[in-house]
């Protein structure tokens, strides 16, 4: 089991949130704990108010919400009896069982988990704390309860921070090798659920990084009019293989309506995390030892973000896509700024590729046609030799730098040339 632990100012926001997964018929309201009502008997408000009464008895306190996410392994199966016992059993040992609280059921991923909004305002007025309840009750509690209900045991605290169970490092899907409907099942639930892709060509970047790609058809094909999808294998050429796999038969229903949700929804969660891609790339393209397309993919590969060029029949390059698998995102380079599209990115290469040729490492040495006779130079050719810099003594971290002069030497005595 995963828990997630988070705390708010908005306990409207943290109940619309989960009653628009009511309304949507991906969530049912389970249990109401301490609550006048049965939980399928409230109303919205009835809901709101109660835990607004509490709010209200202390209003110095601005974080007054809990929002608690419990996550099941893929393969449990659990009925409603036993969630909420599970939910009444964890929310005691965190020190919230007298404390009013609504368990939400929710079917919008591949694996069970439940949603729990609570207040941390009490009856007097104080305030829980909640300071390390995350790390230390709720890590207990997991604990706990996992051995108490039988539970698949959650790995490492890393795999407790991702809500969805099914591991990033997910092998590709090799045609041949394995089941192909499993194969790619697993691959596309993974994806679809945890990247923040806002269009399909942005989803296939990612499921292309696992020889997986999802297909409407034609234009004109009957499956795209009545906004079908498929998922394929592809292989290196991205040419498809195997039988295809209809959306609606894989667990979770990746179809297209859902992907479209997704798509309005990405587009808002990526958006504070577009200027952490933008320093990555810029952090490589400050190096001008990065002087071809070959060489920028790889360095960005180092730092999890993969990079897809698209070209068209003539050979040029028309777009580029960055899919970081570090913060599960996905960026088309015009939508991070025009510098990222593209073309700008090769002209940037390009100059980088220019800069590198005149001052090769470790090229130090000036000489001249008269040095190699023995001539002796006269002070004005003396003088323009000291004031020459190599390729070892410029900074070429950023434009600016670059056009720096640096610090002239001094000439040592009795030097000739």
């Amino acid at each position: 089991m995963v828990a997630r632990v988070i705390s708010g100012k908005d306990i409207r926001g943290a109940l619309n949130y989960n009653e628009h997964k009511v309304m949507e018929g991906t969530a049912t309201c389970i249990q109401a704990n301490l609550f006048k009502k049965e939980a399928d008997r409230l109303n919205f408000h009835e809901k709101l108010d109660r835990f607004t009464e509490l709010n209200e008895r202390n209003r110095r306190t601005k974080t007054n919400t809990l929002h608690i996410s419990l996550n099941f392994d893929v393969g449990e199966k659990l009925g409603v009896d036993d969630v909420n016992k599970i939910a009444s059993s964890y929310m005691t040992k965190i020190g919230f069982g007298d404390q009013p609280y609504l368990v939400y059921e929710h079917r919008d991923a591949a694996h069970p988990h439940v949603h729990i909004v609570s207040t941390l305002i009490q009856e007097n007025g104080k305030r829980i704390p909640i300071h390390y309840l995350g790390k230390n009750q709720s890590e207990k509690a997991r604990k706990e309860i996992e051995i108490e209900f039988g539970l698949v045991q959650a790995e490492s605290k890393d795999k407790q921070q991702k809500e969805s169970l099914i591991p990033v490092d997910v092998k590709k899907a090799v045609y041949g090798r394995s089941e192909t409907k499993r194969s790619i099942s697993n691959i596309v639930r993974m994806v679809a659920r945890s990247y923040k892709y806002t269009s399909l060509p942005e989803l296939n970047a990612v499921l292309h990084l696992y020889n997986v790609h999802a297909d409407r058809g034609t234009e004109k094909s009957k499956m795209f009019s009545k906004g079908g999808l498929m998922y394929s294998l592809i292989d290196e050429k991205q040419k498809r293989v195997g039988i295809p796999v209809k959306a609606s038969s894989i667990h979770g229903k990746p179809t297209l309506a859902f992907l479209e949700k997704q798509f309005k929804l990405n587009a808002a969660l990526r958006h504070p995390l577009k200027e952490f891609v933008k320093k990555r790339i810029d952090s490589i393209l400050r190096h001008h030892s990065v002087s071809s397309k070959q060489l920028f993919v790889d360095a960005l590969s180092k730092k999890d973000i993969a990079v897809l060029f698209r070209t068209n029949a003539e050979g040029r390059t028309y777009g580029v896509t960055f899919v970081d698998n570090k913060l599960r995102v996905v960026f088309n380079g015009s939508d991070l700024g025009k510098q990222y599209g593209a073309v700008a990115i090769l002209e940037k290469i390009s100059l980088n590729a220019d800069t590198v040729k005149p001052f090769r490492p470790g090229f130090t040495k000036l000489s001249l046609p008269n040095e190699e006779k023995g001539e002796k130079g006269n002070a004005t050719m003396t003088d323009a030799i000291s004031d020459m810099v190599t390729a070892n003594e410029l900074d070429f971290s950023s434009p600016e730098a670059a056009l720096k002069l640096p610090r002239r030497r001094k000439r040592r005595r009795g030097y000739r040339i």
